[in-house]
């Protein structure tokens, strides 16, 4: 049976597209059929962080006002197996979304044997971002380690305690999972920024995954590429850690101390 898992935050700017863009990187690479929708009509940057932009030729809004089928929307990865991209449109508003429209792109899908759809929400609680996560089963609410940004993630816990399909049917809630990204732990010691912990008592959901602070991020977007698939960089390894949680599997977290310098750094940095 499909899951749908919508990629959340309250604020924009934390590595929200960057964290759908791994997370359905990271499935597809463990086997399972993926599909990834951009919900920021007007904006669209799934596409870019995937490296598809040029191959973009029917987009979200056409599927659901029937202009395009799903074949002919869905883009397949070219190094990912079982990986497929749905762009959102730049010169639609985004009141173009409506629930029925949604609700038949997702029920496509899913005959079509998707096992993960990711849903990437734009920042906030506007009408694209309220729906990305209204079918959603389960969410990934991304957040900086910073008072702003925890706040913010703090609202949008509460719409999807409250305006998800799954809260107007009185059904089991949406599963919540927490990811911290921009991490530096060293930052945190100096008091910086917050601390995983100080998150997590913030925010009371499980805790997925930390993703450090890491130059390799924004060099992967600009080249179109996942970051879960720089396997050699740690937040690479952060993110196929996160991934293999969702899947079940239990791995300790990393990354969540400075790194100290040997005789030999400090010397020579």
């Amino acid at each position: 049976m499909s899951k749908i898992i919508v990629v959340t935050s309250g604020k924009g700017g934390v590595g929200k597209t960057t964290t759908s863009a791994s997370i359905a990187a990271g499935l597809a690479r463990a086997g399972k059929k993926t599909a990834v929708i951009d919900f920021d009509v007007g904006l669209r940057n799934l596409d870019l962080i995937m490296g598809c932009e040029r191959r973009v030729v029917y987009d979200l809004v056409n599927l659901i006002k029937g202009e395009s089928n799903l074949k002919q929307t869905l883009i397949r990865d070219k190094r990912v197996d079982n990986l497929y991209i749905l762009p959102a449109s730049q010169t639609r508003d985004k009141d173009a979304l409506s629930k029925e429209g949604v609700e038949k792109v997702l029920k496509d899908l899913m005959r079509d044997r998707f096992d993960y759809i990711i849903c990437d929400s734009p920042a906030g609680i506007e009408h694209g971002a309220r729906m990305a996560l209204y079918f959603a089963d389960e969410a990934i609410v991304v957040t900086n380690p910073e008072v702003s940004s925890v706040r913010d993630s703090d609202r949008i816990l509460g719409i999807l305690q409250s305006k998800s399909r799954r809260a107007e049917l009185g059904q089991p809630p949406v599963q919540e999972r927490l990811l911290v990204t921009r991490y530096d732990p060293s930052r945190v010691d100096t008091g910086q920024m917050l601390s995983v912990n100080d998150i997590v008592d913030l925010l009371a959901i499980p805790l997925l995954g930390v993703i450090p602070e890491s130059k390799i991020v924004l060099e992967s977007s600009n080249q179109g590429r996942p970051v879960v698939l720089e396997s050699d960089t740690n937040a690479g390894q952060a993110y196929d850690d996160a991934v293999a949680r969702l899947l079940g599997e239990k791995r300790p977290m990393r990354f969540l101390e400075a790194q100290k310098k040997g005789l030999f750094r400090r010397f020579f940095g």
